[in-house]
């Protein structure tokens, strides 16, 4: 693992994230996830989201349409957090969940909606 990548995948990942986030992930890590985070740490934080020709506010909009057509509820719930960190509004957010239910299915919307609804209360609460 190159630290340096570590290390600048670890502050973006952070600041996304939440630190808090981020420390738990590493803190509840066994012996068994703990190369998985710090694969992801030092790959798609360090390597991935530091690339320069995307902002990280479309990144997170592209993760949330993802995530929703994925299904991904606890990770599209911790993204819509991340996207709210980086700039996005819940109108852009919004437009993403309506993109991926018109390419991915109305359920992906209805689920979306309501996982991204949860996240921005958290959000708002300071959760």
């Amino acid at each position: 693992m190159e630290r340096e990548r570590f290390e600048r995948g670890l502050k973006v990942r952070k600041e996304v994230l939440g630190e808090q986030y981020v420390e738990n992930s590493f803190k509840n890590a066994t012996e068994f996830t703990r190369d998985l985070q710090e694969i992801v740490t030092e790959y798609v934080w360090g390597v991935l989201w530091t690339r320069e020709n995307l902002p990280r506010k479309i990144r997170s909009l592209i993760n949330v349409a993802l995530l929703a057509a994925l299904g991904k509820r606890e990770e599209l719930k911790l993204h819509v957090k991340g996207a709210l960190r980086n700039g996005c509004t819940k109108d852009e957010i919004k437009e993403a969940l309506l993109h991926a239910m018109f390419y991915a299915g109305a359920p992906v919307g209805v689920e979306g909606f309501k996982a991204a609804q949860e996240a921005i209360n958290e959000y708002e609460q300071g959760k």
